[in-house]
C-alpha cells in the first residue's frame, strides 16, 4: 500500500516558518551576547521577491523592510501604500546622487551613505520634499575593490557635516562583512569586521543624533553580527528558502 504523502506547505506557510527561524536565531545571539532581543531589529531585504511576497512580510509582523534600488523602492512603497499598509522602508543597496530623490521621498533610514556630497545631496532633497531624513554612514573595513564606504580616517569629517545638516541626522554607522568562501574563515573573518565597525560606533557616539543604530550582518552571519553589536540586521536569502519566486541574495 501506497505511502500518503502529505503536500508542500504553502508559500505563506514556508515563509512565516523562515521569518520564524530568523527571528529565533537573532533572538538566541542576542542572548548569547547578554543582550535584549529587542534590541535588534530584522530588516527584510526584498530586492529580488515580488510585492505580494513582501506584503505578506508585513502582515507577518515584519515592518522593516530593505531594497537596494531607487525605482524598485518607489514602485513597492506605491504598490505597499494602495493595500494600506505603511512599513518603515530602508535602502541599503549603493546610492548615486543622480537617483536620490524617489530614495529620500520614500526610505525611513538610508544605510549606505559613504560620502559628504551624497549626505548633502540627500540633505538638499529631503529640505525641497519637506521631511526630515534618518542616514547611517557605510564604512569600508575591507580591502574588497567590489565595496565601497567612507575610509574610517575620514568618519570624523563626515560626522561633522552630518552635525551641520538641517534635514538630515546621521544615527549610526553600516559596514559590509568579507566575501569569504570558507565558512570557518568568514566567521572569524566577519567577526572582526563587525567589532571593528562597533568599535567605530562606540567612539563617536557623541557625534551621533542618539545611542548608535549599527547595521552589520546578512544572511550568512547575521548570527555573529548580533553577538557583536548590531542594532539591525539586512536578511533576504534566509527569509525566502523553498520559495517558488526565490530569494533576495542578501
Amino acid at each position: 500500500m501506497p505511502v500518503p504523502t502529505l503536500p508542500p506547505p504553502s508559500p505563506s506557510t514556508l515563509l512565516a516558518t523562515n521569518v520564524r527561524a530568523v527571528e529565533d536565531r537573532i533572538a538566541a545571539a542576542a542572548r548569547r551576547a547578554g543582550r535584549e532581543p529587542a534590541a535588534v531589529r530584522l530588516v527584510a531585504v526584498t530586492k529580488s521577491v515580488p510585492a505580494a511576497v513582501t506584503a505578506e512580510l508585513v502582515h507577518l509582523g515584519v515592518v522593516d523592510l530593505g531594497e537596494n534600488r531607487s525605482d524598485v523602492l518607489a514602485a513597492k512603497a506605491a504598490d505597499l501604500r494602495a493595500l494600506g499598509l505603511a512599513p518603515r522602508w530602508h535602502f541599503v543597496g549603493h546610492l548615486q546622487r543622480n537617483k536620490a530623490r524617489e530614495v529620500a521621498q520614500f526610505a525611513t533610514l538610508v544605510h549606505s551613505v559613504d560620502s559628504e556630497r551624497l549626505l548633502e545631496t540627500l540633505d538638499r532633497l529631503a529640505g525641497e520634499i519637506g521631511r526630515e531624513l534618518e542616514v547611517l554612514a557605510q564604512v569600508k573595513l575591507t580591502d574588497e575593490p567590489s565595496k565601497s564606504g567612507l575610509d574610517p580616517r575620514d568618519l570624523a569629517a563626515f560626522l561633522a557635516r552630518g552635525r551641520a545638516a538641517r534635514h538630515v541626522r546621521v544615527v549610526g554607522l553600516m559596514a559590509m562583512g568579507p566575501l569569504v568562501e570558507d565558512d570557518g574563515d568568514r566567521s572569524d573573518r566577519a567577526r572582526a569586521v563587525f567589532r571593528r565597525a562597533a568599535s567605530l560606533a562606540r567612539e563617536h557616539r557623541e557625534s551621533f543624533a542618539r545611542a548608535p543604530e549599527l547595521s552589520i550582518g546578512m544572511s550568512d552571519d547575521f548570527d555573529i553580527a548580533v553577538e557583536e553589536g548590531a542594532t539591525l540586521v539586512r536578511v533576504g536569502s534566509r527569509l525566502y528558502a523553498g520559495l517558488p519566486s526565490g530569494g533576495s541574495s542578501a
